[in-house]
C-alpha cells in the first residue's frame, strides 16, 4: 500500500535531521558544523519521492543513493545538501547544473535561485525530469539534452555551476562559463580517488580549487 503524503512529509523531516547529524560528524572536513538554513529548508520542501522510480518511493528519504536507470543514481541526500551549501546560492543567481538525472537536485536549486539551466546527456532521463519538474510547478528550470562538459554557452556566464558526475580534470568550458566571483562544485579525480571540490573564481578571473571530502560518483560522460 502506497504511503500517504503525510508519511512522506514525516520521512522528509527525518531525512533533514539525519543530514544535520552527518554534517556535525563531518565538521572537520567541511569547516563548519551546520549548513545554511535556506539549504535545509529547500531539502525539507522538495518531494524526493517524486524523483525516484515508483518501486523505490518507500526508500526515497533514506540517506543513500538510489538507482534511477541507465546505470545512474540519485545522490545521497547528505551529499546533495553539502554540494548545495558549498555553492552558497543566492535568490538572484543563475545556475548551470551538469547531470540532471531525474531532476531532484535541479528542484532543490530551483527553490534557492532565480534560474536553473540543466544539461543531461541521456534523453530518456531528461524527458522524465522535465515532466516531473513541470508537474511539481518548477517553472525556473530549463533542461536540454547534450554534453554537459561543454556547458550551455548561450546562457553563460553563470553565477554558480554544479556538476553531478566526476571528471578527472575540471572541464575547461565550464571554467570559462563561470562568472567572475562565481563558484563551481564538482567531484574530481579518478574513479578510486575522487574528491568533492570547490572552485572559486575571483573578480579578476583567477581560480582557486579546494578539496573538501572523499566522494564516489559516476564518471562524467562526454560526446566524442
Amino acid at each position: 500500500m502506497e504511503l500517504k503524503e503525510r508519511h512522506y512529509s514525516i520521512l522528509r523531516r527525518h531525512m533533514v535531521e539525519v543530514i544535520e547529524i552527518y554534517v556535525e560528524l563531518s565538521a572537520a572536513e567541511l569547516g563548519k558544523d551546520r549548513l545554511h538554513p535556506r539549504v535545509l529548508d529547500a531539502m525539507s520542501r522538495v518531494p524526493r519521492h517524486q524523483f525516484v522510480p515508483d518501486v523505490l518511493k518507500p526508500f526515497a528519504y533514506n540517506n543513500s543513493p538510489l538507482p534511477i536507470g541507465f546505470d545512474k543514481t540519485i545522490s545521497q541526500p547528505f551529499i546533495v545538501a553539502v554540494m548545495t551549501d558549498l555553492l552558497d546560492p543566492l535568490p538572484t543567481h543563475r545556475v548551470l547544473e551538469v547531470g540532471t538525472g531525474l531532476g531532484y537536485h535541479a528542484a532543490v536549486l530551483a527553490e534557492l535561485v532565480e534560474q536553473v539551466w540543466t544539461v543531461e546527456i541521456i534523453e530518456e532521463l531528461a524527458t522524465a525530469a522535465e515532466q516531473r519538474l513541470q508537474e511539481l510547478g518548477y517553472r525556473n528550470v530549463t533542461i536540454r539534452v547534450g554534453d554537459g562538459s561543454q556547458g550551455w554557452p548561450e546562457h553563460a556566464p553563470f553565477d554558480r555551476i554544479l556538476v553531478t558526475a566526476a571528471a578527472e580534470l575540471i572541464p575547461p568550458a565550464l571554467l570559462q562559463q563561470l562568472a567572475p566571483g562565481g563558484r563551481m562544485v564538482l567531484p574530481t579525480g579518478v574513479p578510486d580517488d575522487q574528491k568533492l571540490s570547490l572552485v572559486e573564481k575571483d573578480p579578476h578571473g583567477r581560480t582557486q580549487v579546494r578539496e573538501i571530502m572523499p566522494v564516489r560518483f559516476g564518471e562524467l560522460e562526454t560526446v566524442r
